[in-house]
C-alpha cells in the first residue's frame, strides 16, 4: 500500500506522510490510544517522510497519543540527504523530531561513518549522541571513545573518555578531542598524547591537521623524539615539509649526553630535513662537553648538519697535534668521522661566551663539533683566568669543555696583570699568537711576527724588581701557575730593562694596549641573565 494521507493527529504542525506500506494496520488500544501498524514484505518496505526527513524500516509502529513511532529491522533515517542513520531498532518523537537508535547503529554524512550499538540523534539540530562506546572511521584514520557527539552542520565529532585515535602515521590517547570529519583536524582541549615510530607529542592545547600533517600546538607542549626534546609555550610545526616554529621559553635538548647542545630562545624556526635550527629573541646555546656545558649567547644563533655546509662552501679543518706545538694545517673538511660530529654552530653579533676556564666576546662566532672549535671574527677578546687575549680572529680549541690551546690572527695581543694589587700589566703583542692549555690554565705562549714584550720581574716576595720592554721575531713564554715563569727571545732581538721609579710606565703599554675587563662574563647565571 502506498498512499500520501497525512497522520494529523500524530504531530500537529510537523506531518508525518506515509509513502509506502505493504500492509495496513490500525488499532485502537483504549479510549485514547491508536497504534497505527505498518509493514512490508522485504528490507526497509516501509517510507515515511517528515519535512526533509525520510524514515525506511521493515515495520513501523506509530502512536498518535504519545507522538511517537517505532521502527524495527533494518532501520534507515536519510536527513535531508546530507547526514544517514542506521540501526536495527528506533525510538522517534515526531514533535521534537528526536531519534533513539539502538543495535548496529551506524550513522554517515559521506565523510567518515560512525557505529555504535546506542544513539541519540536530534533531526533538527543534526546532533547525535552515544554513552556507551562508538567508533568512528574516516577512510584510514579510526577514532574510538566511550561517549560521542556528532554535529552534522559543522561536520565535528566531540570524542570523551578513553578517547584512541589511530591513523597509519599517528596514533593518539587523550579523555577528549574534536575530530571534523570534513577539514580532517583534531582539536585537544586536555592532556593529550600523540606518538608514532620516531616521536611522542604531550599536550594539552592545540589542533593537528591529519590530512595535511600540520600541529599548531600551546600551553607549554612537548615534543619527545629519539635525538632531543621540544618544550615551548606555542608550536608550530608541518611533517610535510619539516618546517617548525617553537616560540615562548622555548628549549631544546640534545638526549646526547656526552656531546652534543642544548638551545634556549624566545623563538626556534626549525627545518627537519635538514636538521637546522634558527634560534632569535635572547637565544642561549649550551654545548656539552663531558660533565659541563659551554654557554654562548648572540643576538642570533644557527645550527645545522656539517656535511650539507661542505656542499656550498670550504671549511677549514684545523684541528692537528696541538700537544707538540705543531702550527695550524692548511688543509679543509672532506668528510665527517662520526655522525654524532656533523653539526655547526654560527652565531651573530654580541657573541658572548662562557665556561669556567675560558670566556670571550665578539661579533659573530662558527664552531664546529667535528673539530670543537670556535672561531670568533670581528674584535674578539678571550679571557682565560688572569689573561686577556684579543685580536682580529681568534680560534679557540676545546677538550673535554676545557681550552686546549687558543690561536690569534692580526694585531693579537694578550695582557695580564703583574700582581693582583697593582695596574701594572705584563704585555705581548704579534702578527700571531698562539697559547697552549694544561688543565684549563695557560702553560705555553708564543708572539710571531714583529714580537713585542713587556714583562714585570718579581722577587721571592713578590716585590717588583723592575720592567723589561723587549721586540724580537718571535717571543715565547712558559706559564707557572698563570703567571709569566721564562721567556725566550728568538731572532733580531732588542729591548731594555728599567727600575720600577726610573720608567713612565704609561708610556710602557704597548701600541693598541686596552684592558676591557668590564666586557668580561662573569659567570653562567649573567649569561642566562642576559
Amino acid at each position: 500500500m502506498s498512499q500520501r494521507n497525512p497522520v494529523d493527529s500524530f504531530v500537529p504542525g510537523k506531518q508525518i506522510d506515509i509513502i509506502r506500506a505493504l500492509r495496513y494496520n490500525a488499532v485502537k488500544v483504549d479510549s485514547v490510544t491508536n497504534l497505527i501498524s505498518l509493514a512490508g514484505d522485504k528490507s526497509g518496505d516501509v517510507v515515511l517522510k517528515q519535512e526533509n526527513t525520510w524514515i525506511y524500516a521493515d515495520s513501523i509502529v506509530l502512536n498518535s497519543v504519545q507522538n511517537l513511532l517505532e521502527a524495527y529491522g533494518n532501520v534507515h533515517i536519510n536527513d535531508a540527504d546530507s547526514v544517514h542513520t542506521y540501526a536495527q531498532y528506533l525510538k522517534y518523537l515526531g514533535k521534537e523530531k528526536k531519534a533513539y537508535l539502538k543495535t548496529k547503529v551506524k550513522l554517515t554524512d559521506g565523510k567518515g561513518i560512525l557505529t555504535t550499538d546506542d544513539l541519540e540523534y536530534d533531526v533538527t539540530l543534526k546532533i547525535g549522541i552515544y554513552h556507551n562506546g562508538g567508533k568512528l572511521v574516516d577512510k584510514k584514520t579510526v577514532l574510538t571513545s566511550t561517549e560521542g557527539y556528532y554535529y552534522g552542520d559543522t561536520k565535528d565529532v566531540i570524542f570523551k573518555r578513553k578517547v584512541k585515535l589511530i591513523d597509519p602515521d599517528y596514533k593518539v590517547n587523550t579523555d577528549t578531542l574534536q575530530y571534523n570529519t570534513n577539514t580532517k583536524i583534531a582539536t585537544f582541549t586536555c592532556p593529550s598524547t600523540i606518538y608514532n615510530e620516531k616521536r611522542i607529542i604531550n599536550t594539552k592545547d592545540g589542533y593537528f591537521d591529519m590530512k595535511n600533517k600540520r600541529g599548531v600546538l600551546h600551553q607549554r607542549s612537548i615534543i619527545d623524539d629519539s635525538t632531543y626534546t621540544f618544550t615551548a609555550d606555542d608550536m608550530v610545526f608541518d611533517d610535510s615539509t619539516g618546517m617548525g616554529e617553537f616560540s615562548g621559553n622555548a628549549v631544546y635538548r640534545g638526549k646526547d649526553t656526552a656531546e652534543g647542545y642544548d638551545l634556549i630562545a624566545n623563538n626556534i624556526k626549525t627545518n627537519q630535513k635538514k636538521s637546522a635550527l634558527l634560534a632569535t629573541q635572547k637565544p642561549l646555546l649550551l654545548i656539552k662537553q663531558g660533565r659541563d656545558s659551554i654557554f654562548v649567547t648572540a643576538d642570533t644563533l644557527y645550527t645545522a648538519r656539517l656535511t650539507d655546509l661542505l656542499k656550498t662552501r670550504k671549511v677549514p679543518f684545523i684541528r692537528n697535534s696541538t700537544a707538540t706545538h705543531a702550527p695550524l694545517d692548511s688543509i679543509y673538511f672532506r668528510t665527517v668521522s662520526d655522525s654524532s660530529h656533523d653539526k655547526f654552530i654560527e652565531a651573530f653579533y654580541h657573541v658572548r661566551v662562557y665556561s669556567d676556564s675560558l670566556q670571550a666576546v665578539g661579533d659573530s662566532l662558527f664552531y664546529s663539533m667535528e673539530d670543537s672549535t670556535f672561531r670568533i671574527f670581528k674584535d674578539p677578546i678571550a679571557w682565560s683566568q688572569a689573561s686577556q687575549i684579543s685580536g682580529d680572529t681568534i680560534y679557540m680549541f676545546i677538550q673535554n669543555r676545557k681550552p686546549e690551546r687558543l690561536y690569534v690572527f692580526e694585531n693579537a695581543m694578550t695582557l695580564n696583570k703583574a700582581d693582583s694589587s697593582s695596574n701594572f700589566y705584563n704585555q705581548m703583542k704579534g702578527n700571531s699568537i698562539d697559547a697552549f692549555f694544561v688543565d684549563g690554565q695557560i702553560n705555553f705562549m708564543q708572539a710571531k711576527g714583529n714580537a713585542e714584550n713587556v714583562y714585570y720581574g718579581l722577587d721571592d716576595a713578590k716585590h717588583f724588581t723592575g720592567v723589561n720592554k723587549s721586540e724580537a721575531d718571535i717571543i715565547e713564554i712558559s706559564f707557572e701557575d698563570n703567571k709569566p715563569k721564562k721567556i725566550v727571545w728568538r731572532n733580531n732581538l732588542t729591548g731594555n730593562a728599567y727600575p720600577m721609579r726610573q720608567v713612565n710606565h704609561e708610556d710602557l703599554k704597548l701600541r693598541n694596549f686596552k684592558w676591557q675587563e668590564e666586557r668580561r662574563p662573569k659567570s653562567k647565571y649573567e649569561i642566562l641573565a642576559n
